[in-house]
């Protein structure tokens, strides 16, 4: 789709539609721009974490510089800038939690930093901090951006709407209509609320709402959304919503709720760390009452710290920072960029990917595919006479007819005296010959209803072309399947992904592009309250992904296991509400993508279960004073050394996968943007 979405909305009436009678812009709403970001050096949110950084590298030379003391007070310094992000949260939640969800990762990580400086390592200690602090940073960075976003979506909203009042036309709040009040539209307005027209026929621009490409007729009793974009008829629209609770606003809360449940969902090292914690508490505890009963409490107490220390996570707390880091840098490298890491670890559980249509499968630009033609006409005759017509029109379907007469070579005709029937189409003359385009609801398409029909079944939407009364042609236009739709769809199936479309097109259209491309399952006319239930459904059976371009993709991408939003055509909405962005508009990186995730998702799994070993060989040996306090903190040291080294690996593009992701060799610029598969 090619909507922004953030940003003032104009709503300059646009010229009239030739081909049906209607107008619309070509970016519906003109232009939204994106809010300014804050870039990460100047987020707050960071500052803790990286100073905690520095500061630990800082103390780090001190030491190697024979400077003890000073590196000794410069750790401290530092344990404390990483702790203050997450130990005062821990407490919290330690004290109000209930149950297990009250244990995680950050309790180990403040009992293991907090053993580690009773034993008088320090330095362990800030390290520890510094990386946890980061990730959860992180974290919280990608979820505000996803919030944020949410204000674009109301910017489709306008600020003021005319409301027919007993005095005559009144300007009113959008956000005080009523259900009831009667709303006066004209050419290029922004519908402000849910309604039904009660008067006037027009085309309607939905495609923020339902992803249709292609605007829609609407007349007397037919349901309105917020959001859609007037063409150039003028409407009298009953509310059936309030202004501030229509389906528009309802968008945002299914986001909002969305992205709430994720925040929610306990990451990997979290599922581990929540059986392990209360063990090595318990177990802690009982080795220091060993000591006060046995008299001996200072080697028991030591030896109790030393099995904390032994049973801390170090190891893991590394084993999944520099994997997802390593994974998602490489990725960035190709033009996919995965928001967080617990994006990364769900985009490798991939089992199911639902698709969008406008704009993903399809290019999102409208064209000519077939004329049918009367006996004795010619093709480019009728695209030459509809172009005619067509000329001062910036409707999508009239671009889409002057580009196919661009194409055909013919000399242009010129029209005269052209007159727009507002929600039907256009007349005009040519050389003396009346002429008229427009739907087949009001030039009945007479001897070629055969072709039409066949046409329609086919997902096209019709321009009939008449002369002097006569039915001479018609013109078939329809978006397009991107080029590497069917490969990518087969790649997906190749790698036992099972293939889902979900749209707000007309069932017709809808078949026709999924059968082109390979897809089985499809459901048309969703709105998007309907493609949200249904990614949920989807994301209850397997692991979803939801893959879109468009606002009204926003709850399903944040509804779905991962939202993959496609990014340069793709509003800022759906890109806010994505778990992972594609910067180009290769549909084609997405098998690579899930393939780069799962191998990252293996070293990552390997990394933890490395760091489990060590925990579940060093906790009986520190028990029972086989090894001391430098043995294992030793081999802690070593492990982390090994995880590290595993962990980059995945920022490598091996050839692992490739088999089993069905890409093939491309060259040129799709060959540079596509995801590293090993």
């Amino acid at each position: 789709m090619s909507d922004d979405c953030c940003g003032p909305v104009t709503t300059a009436p646009p010229p009239a539609d030739a081909c049906c009678g209607d107008s619309a812009p070509a970016a519906p709403g003109g232009t939204l721009e994106l809010e300014d970001r804050t870039p990460w050096w100047r987020d707050r949110s960071l500052a803790l974490p990286l100073a905690a950084g520095a500061l630990w590298v800082t103390g780090l030379l001190l030491g190697w510089a024979g400077l003890e003391l000073a590196g000794l007070v410069v750790h401290a310094l530092a344990l404390a800038a990483g702790a203050w992000t997450f130990v005062p949260g821990t407490v919290t939640r330690l004290v109000r939690g209930r149950g297990l969800a009250r244990l995680g990762v950050g309790l180990l990580m403040t009992l293991a930093a907090l053993g580690a400086v009773l034993l008088g390592h320090v330095g362990e200690a800030a390290a520890l901090a510094f990386l946890f602090s980061l990730a959860e940073a992180l974290e919280d960075r990608s979820m505000d951006r996803a919030k944020q976003g949410l204000r674009s979506l109301l910017a489709l909203l306008p600020e003021t709407v005319r409301v027919s009042r007993a005095a005559g036309p009144e300007l009113v709040p959008a956000a005080e209509l009523r259900t009831g009040d009667v709303l006066l539209l004209g050419a290029g307005d922004r519908v402000a609320t849910d309604g039904v027209i009660v008067e006037g026929r027009s085309w309607l621009d939905t495609s923020a709402i339902t992803g249709e490409s292609i605007p829609v007729e609407a007349g007397p009793g037919d349901e309105v959304h917020a959001g859609s974009l007037n063409g150039s008829g003028s409407l009298s629209l009953r509310a059936t919503a309030d202004g501030r609770d229509n389906s528009l606003t309802q968008i945002v809360r299914l986001v909002d709720q969305a992205h709430a449940a994720k925040g929610e969902r306990a990451r990997l090292a979290d599922r581990i760390a929540r059986p392990l914690v209360p063990v090595v508490l318990v177990v802690s505890a009982l080795v220091a009452l060993v000591g006060l009963v046995t008299g001996e409490p200072g080697t028991w107490i030591e030896r109790a710290l030393v099995v904390l220390v032994a049973a801390s996570p170090c190891a893991m707390a590394i084993a999944v920072p520099v994997t997802v880091i390593s994974s998602i840098g490489a990725a960035s490298r190709f033009g996919v960029v995965i928001k967080s890491g617990a994006a990364f670890e769900q985009l490798g559980t991939i089992r199911t990917v639902a698709l969008d249509k406008t704009g993903t499968l399809t290019r999102n630009e409208p064209q000519v595919v077939e004329v049918a033609t009367a006996e004795g006409r010619r093709r480019e005759e009728i695209i030459a006479l509809a172009a005619a017509l067509e000329s001062s029109s910036s409707h999508p379907l009239a671009g889409a007819v002057l580009a196919a007469a661009d194409a055909t070579g013919e000399d242009a005709a010129q029209a005269a005296e052209v007159q727009e029937s507002p929600g039907h189409g256009l007349t005009g003359q040519i050389a003396g010959r009346a002429i008229r385009v427009g739907s087949p609801r009001w030039i009945a398409p007479g001897p070629l209803a055969t072709r039409t029909e066949d046409m329609a079944a086919r997902g096209m939407s019709l321009i009939v072309v008449e002369e002097d009364g006569r039915v001479i042609g018609a013109l078939g236009v329809r978006d397009e399947l991107r080029p590497e739709a069917a490969s990518t769809v087969a790649a997906l199936h190749a790698q036992g992904i099972r293939t889902v479309m979900l749209t707000g097109d007309h069932a017709l259209t809808a078949r026709a592009i999924a059968e082109e491309a390979g897809i089985d399952e499809v459901h048309a006319e969703q709105l998007p309250a309907d493609k949200a239930a249904h990614v949920r459904r989807l994301a209850a059976q397997a692991p979803t992904a939801m893959v879109g371009d468009g606002i009204n993709d926003a709850p399903a991408l944040a509804s779905a296991t991962v939202g993959i939003a496609i990014g340069v055509t793709g509003t800022a909405a759906a890109v806010e509400s994505a778990d992972v962005v594609f910067t180009g508009t290769e549909l084609e990186q997405l098998p690579g993508a899930l393939a780069h995730a799962r191998r990252g998702r293996r070293i990552m799994t390997g990394n933890i279960a490395l760091a489990l070993a060590i925990i579940v060989v060093l906790f009986p040996l520190a028990l029972f004073g086989v090894l001391g306090l430098a043995a294992v903190v030793l081999i802690h040291e070593a492990a982390e050394v090994v995880v590290i080294a595993n962990g980059m690996r995945a920022a490598r593009a091996g050839g692992g996968d490739r088999g089993r992701s069905g890409i093939g060799t491309r060259s040129g610029a799709a060959q540079g943007s596509r995801v590293p598969v090993g």
